[in-house]
């Protein structure tokens, strides 16, 4: 994990604490749950492709969500029991910044619902 002591790695206090501490953000807080452009998103501690546009969807769940990551190697999981049973942790796999959870309850092809805090990452809208 990036060292972010003194504001050094120019992340917010709300991103440090979702990133570094695995915080949650509020559900429907996010602009970039509402983000319809066309893009990836990047984690916000290192800059890593994590999320494609094209994967997003509206889960009504008021966090941004994904039916898949970008590829394979994006991202790491691990098993947490903060809320009192075993969820699955997302967390971006170069710099282990704390994403969000999956969860089996998505939409075809795959099932999975990737309900990820927004203040995570970074949008970069597709070029025309």
């Amino acid at each position: 994990m990036n060292d972010c002591s003194g504001g050094k790695c120019g992340l917010t206090d709300e991103q440090r604490r979702i990133l570094h501490e695995k915080g949650t953000e509020r559900a429907f807080t996010s602009p970039l749950n509402d983000e319809k452009r066309q893009g990836v998103f990047h984690c916000a501690g290192c800059g890593e492709k994590l999320f494609s546009s094209e994967h997003k969807y509206d889960s009504g769940s008021g966090w941004p969500s994904f039916y898949a990551p970008i590829n394979d190697d994006a991202l790491g999981e691990d098993t947490d029991y903060d809320i009192g049973y075993a969820r699955t942790e997302i967390h971006c796999a170069k710099c282990g910044g704390h994403m969000g959870h999956v969860f089996p309850d998505g939409p075809k092809p795959t099932g999975l619902r990737y309900c990820i805090n927004g203040a995570a990452l970074n949008f970069a809208p597709k070029e025309n």
